[in-house]
């Protein structure tokens, strides 16, 4: 081949090669269980926020990646009035919509979405609140937020006012959740008009970082890049969730490379996978709690000594070595020790069967049998809780105490665990949404949130403990907040509604191509800044 020959080769390889598109990047998340719906209003659930508020759509102020500090999402800014009882808040502009086969939007983003979003949560009346039978909003009632918000005023397309009926000193970190995710007014008419509303749940229409492709029910979600994102685009084009509920499955997939990040794996193998050249581990202390909530309203679990007494039964070091392997600690208050306001000063309750035994004798109670509810899925907060209601049921056996392990689909177990009258104690827990201590004392045990529609699966009403919540809720000094929530605590380890069970270590493997990944302290999983190496 000649000097020349080989010039002109090379140039139109050149040529070929810029004129071709780069290769189509597709980042695969091993996820640990399929979504709820893809609505984010009415669910609690961490799984079902990954898969739909975080890739899908919006909130007027978002969490800075890492951290729980707010920051403009489709609020470019905000003004809060002199008493904290107005928040005035500016609108982002040229917001684009998503579309579908179904829907292009005529408008871009603007404040009647907003209203829309908020309004169809806070009233019964409202033509969406039930768009599908039976949901409820968890969030927005166990927060309180129908009787905090008075109003939202539009006051002109791009400005939307909060009245609130009192100070609220977390109410921004609030619309941060995902719950205030912000849906499109403009597609609610169109389904509404073709008589196809459940499609604001199938088919979702938002202002996120990707858009919705198509779900195959618990098996994959495909999501594609949004071109018209109004904020730094993702590096990657495509996003494909692949449900795989079991731990050890998805480390399979992800050591053979059919996936690029995996949540939760089984705390035996994290020495393996940090021994594997070909994957790399973050790992960070979770902000969450596991917990045994029993049924409050329900006899003997009516009674506070009777509930104290099952906690003592329970051996939770034993819980944490078997279960947890090093990846977790005993837990005693319903926060974590890594949140502010968390009350070292309480004393855990000591594990000691005889004393147990002897004060459930004490308060009448023999030959009692009682359901403990298996979740039947890995959390942040629990990796196994079949095992560990297995150790309950072994611990409660030895004070006289018979128990029947019961599970359920994940969905339904969420919404099954709410029911008014509920049979037996549900394993269960959380990992903090903005961190505030209201999202844990608040969302999980304040009277407001033992009502239907709440997430307090205890049903438990403490009036003194719910005052003092509320009290802290309408203070911006944090040392008399952190003395308010120190306080409750207090009242909730006396009043034991919960058997506190643990707080654990997030990891999170991932293959070593992947670049961009931040962990988050409140546990979710967004994919807006990845990249794969090639």
């Amino acid at each position: 081949m000649t000097s020349l020959t080989r010039i002109l080769v090379a140039a139109s390889a050149l040529a070929m090669t810029s004129a071709m598109p780069a290769l189509a990047k597709t980042f695969v998340y091993c996820s640990e269980a399929s979504p709820e719906g893809f609505d984010p209003a009415p669910y609690t659930a961490g799984s079902t926020f990954d898969a739909s508020a975080h890739p899908i759509y919006n909130r007027l102020v978002e969490f800075k990646k890492g951290t729980t500090e707010i920051e403009p999402g489709l609020a470019e800014s905000w003004e809060v009035s002199a008493d904290g009882l107005e928040y005035t808040l500016k609108l982002r502009q040229g917001v684009k919509w998503h579309s579908n086969e179904k829907f292009t939007a005529t408008r871009n983003f603007n404040a009647d979405d907003v209203i829309f979003s908020f309004d169809r949560q806070a009233s019964a009346d409202h033509p969406w609140n039930q768009y599908i039978a039976g949901i409820t909003y968890e969030y927005y009632n166990s927060m309180e937020l129908p009787s905090l918000i008075k109003e939202i005023v539009k006051v002109d397309d791009y400005t939307v006012k909060f009245v609130l009926t009192r100070p609220e000193a977390p109410f921004l970190a609030n619309i941060a959740m995902p719950f205030a995710s912000i849906t499109s007014a403009e597609y609610a008419s169109v389904l509404e008009a073709a008589g196809t509303r459940e499609d604001l749940n199938n088919l979702p229409i938002g202002t996120g970082p990707f858009t919705f492709v198509a779900y195959q029910k618990d098996a994959v979600i495909r999501y594609a890049k949004n071109a018209d994102y109004w904020g730094t685009a993702p590096l990657i084009d495509d996003l494909v969730f692949a449900i795989t509920p079991d731990a050890a499955v998805r480390l399979q997939k992800l050591k053979a490379g059919e996936c690029h990040l995996m949540p939760f794996p089984a705390p035996a193998d994290i020495a393996a996978i940090k021994a594997d050249p070909t994957l790399k581990v973050e790992e960070q202390a979770g902000l969450n709690v596991g917990y045994l909530a029993y049924n409050t309203t329900v006899a003997p679990f009516d009674n506070a000594n009777v509930r104290k007494a099952l906690n003592m039964a329970m051996n939770k070091q034993a819980i944490i070595d078997a279960v947890f392997q090093g990846a977790g600690q005993v837990a005693k208050n319903p926060i974590p020790p890594t949140m502010w306001s968390y009350n070292d000063a309480i004393v855990d309750d000591v594990y000691d069967p005889e004393a147990a035994k002897a004060m459930l004798e004490a308060e009448g109670v023999k030959d009692l049998s009682m359901k403990i509810w298996a979740m039947p899925v890995q959390r942040p907060y629990m990796p196994n809780a079949r095992r560990t209601a297995e150790l309950i049921q072994e611990d409660f056996a030895k004070v006289g105490v018979t128990v029947e392990i019961v599970s359920y689909e994940w969905g339904e177990y969420l919404d099954k665990s709410m029911e008014a009258g509920r049979d037996g104690a549900v394993i269960l827990g959380w990992t903090g949404d903005n961190g505030d201590p209201d999202n844990f004392m608040g969302v999980l045990l304040s009277c407001a949130s033992a009502q239907p529609g709440g997430a307090n699966r205890a049903f438990w009403c403490n009036e003194e403990f719910s005052a003092l919540l509320s009290q802290a809720k309408q203070t911006s000094d944090v040392a008399e907040r952190t003395r308010l929530y120190e306080e409750a605590q207090v009242i909730f380890k006396d009043q034991a509604p919960w058997a506190t069970l643990d707080h654990s270590t997030q990891y999170v493997p991932m293959s070593t191509k992947v670049s961009g990944f931040v962990m988050s302290p409140l546990g979710d999983f967004t994919f807006a800044t990845v990249d794969i190496a090639e």
